[in-house]
């Protein structure tokens, strides 16, 4: 099995990593990495009812989701896209998790809708106007390598773009401890069938035994384990090092992602 598809456009945010056009020179060690709690901006895009019940899943995959967008001068309405997250809203899943532990267990209307895995997908059509296919998954610490391949064989089947948005979210105490993650983190990927103007760079992607690649900056390193979308971190290296390369990604126990990198 071998995809192949071109990155037109990169969306990026997460702990000391603020976007994509900012990050290039961390990854690529030019700049030193320094950690700080990601900031997540406000979804300016939906509608006042819409941004005081979104949460943090929301508004990471919607700064992502339109930075990767825009890089690539298209429109977010016509793309379909694919949502892959380990465990969606964690601090939505606290909360409802309190409310059935306390001893009034009247779930909020807002509270439920928020904790469905989908959610994302909805307030991106409700703030993008998109009206195309949206899939949604999550394979645990698979889940970026699992929506990479879903977005890809879309590219490769349908003749179509499609964008990747690969984001995860903190959990607090005390399903920190079963679940550590510490942060929100989040890559999004504008994909094509075709090579255009905008390419960033030619992926084909297939299954390997071989051992995923580790990244040589040991805080840059911890977060790739710390946080599942974050394992697309080698990735995002190899096209800042502005480089033709292969690199290896977590995917399954048993197999990962070989990727070539051909940069355009």
């Amino acid at each position: 099995m071998m995809l192949t598809a071109y990155i037109e456009g990169i969306g990026l945010l997460g702990p000391g990593l603020t976007d994509w056009p900012s990050s290039q020179a961390v990854l690529a060690g030019q700049q030193p990495y320094q950690s700080h709690r990601t900031v997540l901006p406000p979804p300016a895009l939906l509608p006042a009812a819409e941004r005081r019940r979104s949460g943090a899943i929301v508004k990471l995959t919607l700064a992502t989701g339109l930075e990767a967008i825009a890089a690539a001068g298209l429109d977010a309405a016509r793309l379909p896209s694919v949502f892959s997250s380990s465990g969606g809203d964690g601090e939505n899943c606290h909360a409802i998790c309190e409310m059935l532990a306390s001893d009034d267990r009247q779930i909020s209307p807002t509270r439920f809708h928020n904790s469905v895995h989908n959610a994302a997908a909805g307030y991106w059509s409700i703030a993008t106007g998109a009206m195309t296919s949206s899939s949604v998954l999550s394979a645990f610490d698979a889940s970026f390598g699992a929506g990479l391949l879903e977005a890809l064989t879309q590219v490769v089947v349908d003749n179509t773009r499609s964008v990747l948005l690969a984001c995860d979210t903190a959990y607090p105490e005390p399903l920190y401890s079963a679940r550590p993650i510490p942060d929100a983190f989040g890559i999004a990927l504008v994909l094509a069938p075709q090579r255009s103007a905008q390419a960033v760079a030619k992926i084909t992607v297939s299954l390997t035994d071989a051992s995923a690649d580790r990244l040589d900056d040991a805080a840059l390193e911890s977060l790739r384990i710390a946080i599942p979308a974050a394992r697309g971190l080698p990735l995002l290296r190899a096209i800042a090092l502005r480089q033709d390369q292969h690199v290896v990604l977590d995917y399954l126990d048993t197999a990962r992602l070989a990727v070539a990198i051909t940069l355009c």
